[in-house]
């Protein structure tokens, strides 16, 4: 079972969205290249489930957050190698080079650029081959636990000179240093003992140059898309530790669903630069937060904050909060921005009703939920919502195996629940004035 997250909810925590305002993966996209950033989009929208695969995520942003190692690639640069070596060529090597030197003929009579596009992508997949090989080779030479020794001139010159480097990383997780084996394998392969450098390629006479051609779009072309994958993953696990870096953010620890907790120190939202930090706590024994407060004291983001660091710490992603572990849950459901439906007839109060069917559906089926409500009921008269509260928050409560933030400005429903039930905590955000300013 994976772990989901409804579009209410996504959308109340604005979770999603390469393109809107303030939402959390935009916080989070700093990645080069396209291929990181699908990933990212998948990471985000498949969150984990097993704590033991959301520890291993999570053990490699901490271990490249606490390394100085940068991504030393442009987006441009992989695009341009991605796209040529993707395009594919002819498994007849002697038809291709007929081909090519076709090509180069029509280059010369008719100003024809396919022969220069074929030199542009083979001098490109030189270049990166050879940077690519500093670049691991940086990374995987010998040194204390995130230092990056520095690479000697001559490796400059062909990547298959990294085979006199051993692959040491100093205490990387196992996920980390897999791929670093896999690149540095590709990159040994003695077919690629013997490249031109870049500057070189455009000098190199049209048989040899539809040689490589042929190399880097057929005969290694999977080899060569394989390292573009490890590429894209080392892009986005770079980036994403180095947001956790810049923000202060640190890593939640996961447990099996059994243990039933939520607990973190300084909880913030990720997306607020002087965000308040508060503490929570949920478990089995006090399963439910009875929230109140001003309007404006915080509630809203707050329960924001819980939201959002339970969604990513199930995506083994840094979280904006201090000390935090939880039992993995099998899903997050928010109600917060409930909006009517004029086109079928439901108004702000029934779309609520709706809501929290469906939320009781799922809690009635033995699921694992951390379920957010924002002031249940707001969109009809105190004394509806008053008994609509008290029953809605008595009933949840008795699921044990779910954690509940429920907020409400109907204090009066605190205190027959306090006579009532032991496993809710009651707080309120206060507002303190300063003069005339709240």
């Amino acid at each position: 079972m994976s772990f989901s997250a409804d579009k209410q909810t996504t959308d109340d925590l604005n979770l999603l969205g390469k393109y809107k305002p303030g939402s959390v993966y935009s916080l989070f996209n700093t990645v080069r290249t396209r291929g990181g950033e699908r990933l990212l989009e998948e990471m985000f929208r498949s969150p984990l489930s097993d704590h033991r695969a959301i520890n291993a995520r999570s053990d490699i942003f901490r271990y490249l957050a606490a390394s100085p190692v940068t991504f030393p690639f442009t987006g441009q640069q992989i695009s341009l190698v991605g796209d040529y070596v993707g395009m594919g060529g002819h498994s007849n090597g002697l038809a291709l080079a007929v081909s090519v030197g076709r090509l180069r003929l029509l280059e010369t009579v008719v100003s024809d650029k396919r022969y220069s596009d074929i030199r542009e992508g083979v001098a490109a997949t030189v270049g990166f081959l050879q940077e690519c090989g500093d670049f691991i080779r940086r990374i995987a030479s010998p040194g204390q636990p995130g230092e990056v020794a520095e690479a000697p001139a001559q490796l400059t010159q062909a990547p298959a000179q990294l085979a006199e480097a051993p692959v040491q990383l100093a205490g990387a997780p196992a996920q980390l240093t897999a791929k670093w084996t896999a690149a540095r394998t590709i990159l040994d392969d003695r077919r690629l003992a013997r490249l031109p450098l870049q500057h070189e390629v455009a000098a190199l006479p049209w048989y040899r140059l539809a040689a490589l051609h042929h190399l880097f779009t057929h005969t290694l072309q999977s080899e060569l898309t394989r390292l573009l994958d490890i590429l894209y993953h080392l892009d986005l696990y770079i980036a994403v530790s180095r947001v956790a870096k810049e923000k202060g953010f640190s890593f939640a620890h996961a447990l099996p669903e059994e243990d039933y907790i939520v607990q973190a120190d300084d909880l913030r939202h990720p997306c607020l630069d002087k965000a308040v930090g508060n503490p929570v706590l949920l478990d089995r024994y006090h399963n439910v937060i009875f929230l109140t407060g001003a309007n404006m004291a915080g509630k809203s983001t707050f329960m924001k904050s819980l939201g959002i660091a339970v969604y990513l710490a199930h995506m083994g992603f840094p979280v904006a909060a201090k000390n935090m572990v939880f039992s993995v849950k099998d899903g997050i459901y928010t109600s917060i921005n409930v909006p009517d439906n004029l086109g079928m007839g439901y108004s702000h109060f029934y779309a609520e009703v709706q809501r929290v069917k469906t939320i009781a559906g799922s809690v009635g089926a033995s699921k694992s939920l951390l379920v957010i409500f924002d002031e249940l009921f707001k969109g009809t008269n105190v004394k509806d919502a008053y008994d609509a509260t008290l029953a809605i928050t008595a009933a949840f409560s008795e699921y044990r195996n779910c954690a509940f933030v429920i907020s409400t400005h109907i204090i009066e429903v605190g205190e027959v629940l306090r006579e009532k039930y032991n496993n809710l905590q009651f707080a309120f955000l206060p507002t303190v004035m300063e003069g005339r300013t709240p």
